[in-house]
């Protein structure tokens, strides 16, 4: 058994030892086109000026680690929500711009944005033929479903066009999340747990991508659509015909936001499996018959989605097939499975950080609910499939955001503020010493 004090040994004995063999890997010609092996990124050397450009992001680490914990432990639980989040929300634009900047990312040319002059007034026609045309696309879009695309395409219909508003996008929703997973953790495990997860999850680490890959904004919708569902389920609140009223709205609003998530990524199935979890047990204190009008409406609300989308032409077991086959195809197939089988799992320790490793081993707290670690183990149950499967075999480090948050929630177990200290340096250090493509 590792004890809690060599647990910060174990964390970077599994991240080191997938940067080493790595590294002879690549060395070898094995991993030719992953030059940081496992994450898919260059080294970055680090000089004066990028050290002097990590130094707000330093200071604000620094004031937010004594801080943030004594105000989510002791405002209003709304302004202690609102706290974190604009906290997650500085820390992660700070991060980003002390690099190549906040909309760096979506300027290249294999991701979404490129196709936009594709579907050009026709975004209809373009999802119709999606699945025909899918070979002639960038990688990004080719390796994913096609609601991305239309996503960037309502944004850039509605005057928000290009890269910026992309990341304007796509940085606020992702850190909404936090918002979102300390709802959640409220209702399945109490307040004092969400307000103690709510530091962690926003000074984690997977805010260096969080800042600007298209995963975080697949994080922070399957984080609401959790939440909404949860809160869907609750049984107080106003007369018996409003409260109904209300829980069938959340509920829909639940339903269209997690059926929404096998549009936006096929990697996103094994998702399903965390508000699955918090639902059930949520129903065991509430009744399934109390709730049962909320279970209805989320699975209309899914139901919703993919009938729109067939009606749109675009049959989601013909997407998977047309991806499988242009993954297939793509030189990242012939990573060896063996490695990420244990690598991948490397880079969600580092994206989830030392304290989520510690909160994941951590014994009860309390003689409270018992449910604290059921999300986050909801999550690494969903990771260990995909793992499994071969499919995502690296670049994780993006894959893994949706996941590696709700695992950040149980980093709050812990309650150390050395550990929350940990979180930002590691967030520090990948910044720094990284340049990754998202």
């Amino acid at each position: 058994m590792i004890t809690r004090r060599g647990l910060p040994v174990a964390w970077a004995g599994l991240v080191g030892s997938a940067f080493a063999v790595g590294g002879v890997l690549h060395a070898r010609g094995v991993l030719s086109i992953d030059h940081l092996p496992p994450l898919h990124a260059l080294a970055r050397r680090p000089t004066a000026a990028s050290m002097a450009a990590l130094v707000p992001a330093a200071a604000f680490a620094a004031v937010a680690v004594p801080v943030l914990p004594r105000l989510t432990a002791h405002l209003p639980l709304r302004a202690a929500l609102a706290a974190a989040f604009g906290v997650s929300l500085a820390w992660t634009v700070l991060l980003a711009v002390s690099g190549e900047g906040l909309a760096w990312p979506f300027t290249h040319p294999q991701e979404y944005l490129a196709v936009l002059g594709v579907a050009g007034d026709d975004p209809l026609g373009w999802l119709a033929g999606f699945t025909r045309d899918l070979p002639a696309y960038p990688t990004h879009v080719r390796g994913h479903p096609p609601l991305p695309v239309l996503v960037l395409w309502a944004l850039d219909a509605a005057g928000l066009p290009g890269p910026f508003w992309a990341a304007v996008l796509v940085v606020v929703v992702g850190c909404s999340a936090t918002v979102a997973i300390g709802l959640a953790v409220r209702r399945v495990s109490g307040e004092e747990a969400a307000r103690r997860a709510l530091p962690y999850l926003a000074l984690s680490p997977a805010a260096v991508w969080v800042a600007t890959t298209m995963d975080a904004f697949f994080a922070g919708v399957g984080a609401w659509g959790t939440a909404l569902l949860l809160l869907a389920l609750r049984g107080d609140g106003g007369s018996r015909a409003r409260g109904r009223v209300d829980r069938v709205a959340l509920g829909l609003g639940a339903g269209v936001a997690l059926g929404a998530l096998p549009y936006l990524s096929y990697g996103l199935v094994p998702y399903l499996l965390i508000p699955c979890v918090a639902a059930a047990v949520v129903l065991g204190g509430t009744g399934v018959r109390a709730a049962s009008a909320a279970v209805l409406a989320c699975l209309a609300g899914m139901a919703a989605v993919s009938a729109l989308f067939a009606a749109g032409g675009f049959w989601w077991p013909d997407g998977v097939a047309a991806t499988h086959a242009e993954w297939t195809a793509d030189p990242g197939a012939a990573r060896p499975y063996l490695y990420f089988l244990f690598a991948n799992l490397a880079v969600l320790a580092l994206v989830t950080g030392p304290a989520t490793a510690a909160g994941l081993t951590a014994p009860r707290l309390s003689a409270g609910p018992s449910a604290g670690r059921v999300l986050p183990v909801a999550a690494l149950v969903a990771v260990l499939a995909l793992d499994l499967s071969g499919v995502t075999r690296g670049e994780v480090e993006r894959i893994w955001l949706p996941y590696a948050l709700w695992l950040t929630a149980a980093a709050g177990r812990v309650g150390d503020r050395r550990l929350l200290a940990a979180q930002a340096l590691t967030g520090l250090l990948l910044q720094g010493l990284v340049r990754s493509p998202w």
